[in-house]
């Protein structure tokens, strides 16, 4: 997943969009229901790399087409431990993409970070599904 960590590392928005098949699945640890396709998925990424300071990934956990890529960062003054959890199709792109977040005061923050977004995400996603 090397290809994903460095784009991400290098805040790279076309190189995580690539990283991405056309039918993931993004898993968000503030909301109940999985968001799906590349569109909103892409959208997300984009906005978590607005609101997300001082990122950085710690650590790769690799199992096979599985991935967990543990991070910290601070949203709004809190700081946040989490970690990506991802699975990758026969292609290689991610088709899984599930978040993790502690502690409750960290989520607490990017959940009100991230609602902030979601009309920019709303249409983002729209735009890129529309061309």
């Amino acid at each position: 997943m090397n290809a994903f960590r460095k784009a991400v590392e290098a805040r790279d928005t076309e190189a995580m969009a690539a990283c991405l098949a056309d039918n993931v699945v993004f898993t968000s640890p503030v909301a109940f229901t999985p968001y799906p396709g590349k569109p909103i998925t892409a959208a997300i990424l984009r906005a978590v790399l607005r609101v997300f300071e001082n990122f950085r990934y710690e650590r790769e956990i690799i199992d096979g087409p599985n991935h967990a890529l543990v991070f910290r960062t601070e949203v709004g003054g809190k700081e946040i431990q989490g970690c990506d959890f991802l699975h990758l199709d026969e292609n290689g792109l991610i088709d899984e993409f599930t978040v993790m977040v502690r502690p409750l005061s960290g989520a607490q923050a990017l959940s009100e970070a991230m609602a902030a977004q979601f009309d920019q995400i709303k249409a983002e996603a729209l735009e890129a599904f529309n061309s």
